[in-house]
């Protein structure tokens, strides 16, 4: 009993294992090395020459997570709800994007805030603005796609949170959405995330004290650890997407400065989307190919409002018509920031 227990326990871990981004870069890399070992060597250098040229934006997006955690930055989200609603709104897009949450750590947040009487329309921004873009997002897309990009996705993502809440306000005074919250409210995610705290203030001196001195420390490597893995799997699969995928083909799709293209962007980047450390530097490998940069920005954006843990923060705590008012405002204003950014 006791070797059928172990062996259970083994088989587990082990495909536990092979859904790990690991996993998957080093299936791709074999099944490179069998069906055209002469182009292993060009898909490997390739992949390491990308992961270093990012090296230092991952050193200071892991250091600059981790600085955050310890001092406890967070709390200062809460203050953006607090005051008159513009203000709430105002705020709350633009912490939005600084605030540094993983995906499942807005869900306990959010239900906190709506449990003390936060506006909707100000979680609205916060909901929106966050999935796009954090301090380390703001590194990673710098250093895959280079500054100009990343500070107009960070400009897009407060002014999408900016939309959502002012939208919402205004559907609300005209009768809508006047009970938008589920009976049962999630107040976690089930996840190893910790919950947020909403009180105290933060210490930036986090040295002085043992304990945010080990959160820095466990945050630095467990985001360094996170990083690295998905980041090597996404310069793996850009490697692949430039030396297997024709040129022309991304084109036809996606390329061109019509706005066809940056709508087809939009829609193809809501099922298509991995997550925020995985998509610049895809786009990098579709752009070299011939994708425009609008439906770049498009792509981007759609994929992350659209992705699984951004919905689900929405989905456990809302009813349906919020959800539904969710994606259409996070579509639409993928579509425009894309044509806006072609444009200029």
């Amino acid at each position: 009993m006791t070797d059928i227990s172990h062996s259970a326990r083994g088989l587990s871990s082990g495909l536990q294992y092979l859904k790990t981004p690991w996993a998957v870069a080093a299936v791709l890399l074999t099944m490179v090395a069998l069906l055209d070992p002469a182009n292993l060597r060009n898909v490997v250098e390739f992949s390491l020459s990308a992961l270093l040229n990012t090296a230092r934006y991952i050193v200071l997006a892991v250091f600059l997570l981790a600085y955050l955690k310890a001092t406890g930055a967070e709390v200062m989200v809460a203050r953006a709800f607090e005051g008159r609603e513009s203000r709430m709104i105002l705020l709350a897009a633009l912490f939005g994007g600084l605030a540094p949450f993983c995906s499942c750590e807005v869900i306990p947040f959010i239900a906190g805030l709506l449990a003390l009487g936060a506006p909707l329309p100000a979680v609205m921004a916060f909901w929106l603005s966050s999935p796009l873009i954090d301090p380390p997002t703001l590194l990673i897309t710098a250093g895959a796609l280079g500054w100009p990009f990343a500070i107009v996705k960070a400009v897009a993502a407060v002014a999408l949170g900016l939309l959502g809440g002012f939208a919402l306000r205004g559907l609300m005074r005209l009768g809508a959405f006047q009970s938008p919250l589920k009976k049962q409210q999630s107040s976690g995610c089930g996840s190893c995330c910790s919950v947020p705290k909403m009180d105290g203030k933060p210490q930036w001196r986090f040295w002085q004290e043992a304990e945010r001195r080990q959160t820095f420390g466990r945050e630095f490597r467990e985001n360094a650890l996170f990083l690295l893995k998905w980041l090597a799997l996404a310069y793996v699969l850009e490697a692949l997407l430039v030396h297997y995928v024709p040129a022309d083909l991304i084109a036809t799709l996606v390329g061109g400065t019509g706005v066809l293209p940056i709508i087809t962007a939009a829609f193809v980047g809501m099922p298509a989307y991995l997550n925020s450390y995985v998509a610049p530097p895809l786009l990098a490998g579709l752009m070299d190919q011939g994708m425009s940069a609008g439906a770049a920005m498009s792509f981007m954006i759609a994929g992350a409002v659209s992705s699984i843990p951004a919905m689900a923060a929405v989905w456990s705590l809302v009813k349906p018509q919020i959800f539904a008012a969710y994606l259409g405002l996070g579509i639409s204003g993928a579509i425009l920031s894309g044509i806006l950014f072609q444009m200029f």
